[in-house]
């Protein structure tokens, strides 16, 4: 019995010995856009308990992402408005998209349902240049036919920090209005003529959901999550066409991405019948010459692992995947550009 009992002790700190040791996950630490927030923090819960990285993202805007990697205070930083070609050398950036995505307005106006109410760029172009101010206002009762708009004052509500999501709306609005790119233009931040600012995507979404008259312009994501009032476009093609997962692809699927420079790809106002008209890439900035190449090789592993597996979860979320192709490109990118 006392040789069982030993036989039995050794069997069991043998099997201690071979138990594997909890081992702490290896962090990484990001900033920057809020546009891709959502499906980062999704990836960063599934990419912990998968290859045991941890992520440290804080969405504060496409403005301080950049300005924060270019003083090296974070591993990466994240930016929906493309860097243009001399900043990036300048600053010794590999830039990089992750998945795409939608900006959607969203309005509160009281008995108006979700993509019931029709607008185009040039309308809302001309709500945020403070030329429309009433929901009843003739151009927008032609234009709904059968919906009914309160005699309501307009509350146009726009994102106060640099923002990529303001970039790729601005971008859009001067595309489509010629009095918008005149007056106004596209940028990260700019002077806004009508309406009040709210920090982040969140602030926006809140802002709209708590103001009635409110109009504003978000990610996706905030939209559905948050369960708010999204409206129809008029796309390239004159088709009004709702904010689905299958009108930001059919966008996606016209990218040229062979002739974008750094991966700039412009999706804005995409042609095709069913093509929703505000699809962007979102971007990653990562140092070429890493302070620390054990946590920069970390950020790679880590968005290797989210092309490779997280495409369900982005699906899920209504982002776009990027094509194969344009996932092992940006991998070779990778072993060519940054040392270490």
């Amino acid at each position: 019995m006392k040789l069982v009992t030993t036989a039995l002790a050794i069997t069991l700190a043998g099997l201690t010995a071979a138990a594997p040791v909890a081992v702490r996950a290896q962090q990484v630490t990001g900033a920057g856009a809020t546009f891709p927030a959502p499906v980062y923090a999704k990836w960063g819960e599934a990419a912990k308990a998968a290859i045991g990285i941890e992520l440290n993202y804080q969405a504060i805007g496409s403005g301080g992402g950049q300005n924060q990697i270019i003083n090296r205070t974070v591993d990466f930083g994240a930016s929906d408005a493309p860097v243009e070609a001399p900043h990036l050398e300048q600053n010794k950036l590999l830039q990089f998209p992750t998945v795409m995505g939608a900006v959607v307005p969203i309005v509160n106006i009281p008995g108006v349902e979700s993509n019931k109410l029709k607008l185009t760029g040039e309308l809302m172009a001309e709500i945020y240049l403070g030329q429309i101010t009433k929901w009843n206002d003739p151009k927008l009762v032609e234009l709904n036919q059968g919906v009914t708009l309160p005699n309501l004052a307009i509350a146009p509500v726009y994102r106060a920090d640099g923002s990529g999501t303001t970039f790729v709306f601005t971008s859009y609005l001067s595309t489509v209005s010629p009095a918008w790119k005149g007056k106004v233009g596209a940028s990260t931040s700019v002077k806004w003529a009508a309406g009040n600012g709210a920090k982040g995507n969140d602030g926006v979404a809140a802002t709209v959901r708590q103001v009635r008259g409110s109009i504003g312009y978000v990610e996706n994501a905030y939209a559905t999550q948050n369960k708010l009032v999204t409206t129809q476009l008029r796309n390239h093609d004159g088709q009004f066409v709702a904010p689905t997962l299958a009108a930001f692809t059919a966008a996606a699927e016209n990218g040229d991405w062979k002739n974008a420079p750094n991966y700039a790809i412009n999706l804005i106002d995409a042609k095709g019948a069913t093509s929703w008209p505000i699809v962007s890439a979102t971007f990653i900035l990562l140092p070429k010459d890493p302070k620390d190449p054990v946590r920069s090789a970390n950020v790679t592993r880590f968005f290797d692992w989210a092309y490779t597996n997280g495409g369900p979860i982005a699906s899920g979320l209504e982002y776009i995947p990027l094509p194969k192709a344009v996932q092992d490109s940006v991998r070779a990118s990778w072993k060519a550009e940054i040392k270490g």
